[in-house]
């Protein structure tokens, strides 16, 4: 089985240093979905992994949260991707939770529920936090330019082994190429 593992802000839907609170306030990245798409069409089964701690702040609730996903996936439907799960941590910055990124809980967690070694899988986010759990998980960690990427590439520290692409379709355009 292939798989890629997504991070949610900045990766597919721009971000905002005041956090997505609202379906409204979740707008896609030019051209994320229709890559989302691609990958979906060379056969890769498609993860997400987000932290959402406005839920443990009480910025929002699980409704709302909910609905935000439900977008999202309507949005992927509208042009022909599919996400196929989405994990994500609720709490916190300040939790001792093991799901927060950059702990690698809920990479642990979609290797459980897939039945997959994550050595080498690709693993995309925008944030030194996504990229450091999807290091320790043992997955192939791809920084993208897109929300807070240029910002990470230019604080320096990433993983050994990072690529660093563009934006998510470029980081397609080197999966299926």
């Amino acid at each position: 089985m292939k798989i890629v593992i997504l991070d949610r802000d900045g990766v597919i839907n721009f971000d905002s240093p005041h956090y997505i609170k609202s379906p409204a306030e979740w707008k896609p990245i030019p051209g994320s979905l229709e890559a989302i798409a691609r990958l979906n069409q060379a056969g890769y089964r498609v993860v997400v992994a987000t932290n959402q701690s406005g839920v443990g702040r009480g910025l929002f609730d699980m409704d709302t949260l909910n609905a935000i996903h439900e977008k999202m996936h309507k949005a992927a439907a509208a042009v022909g991707a599919r996400i196929d799960t989405v994990f994500f941590c609720p709490h916190a910055a300040d939790s001792s939770c093991d799901c927060r990124k950059p702990k690698p809980g809920m990479f642990e967690r979609i290797a459980a529920c897939y039945n997959v070694d994550l050595v080498g899988v690709p693993a995309v986010g925008d944030s030194l936090r996504d990229l450091q759990a999807a290091d320790s998980a043992g997955a192939l960690p791809m920084l993208v330019l897109t929300g807070k990427g240029e910002k990470t590439q230019a604080d320096g520290g990433l993983p050994a082994d990072t690529l660093v692409f563009k934006d998510l379709a470029a980081v397609v355009d080197d999966l299926i190429s």
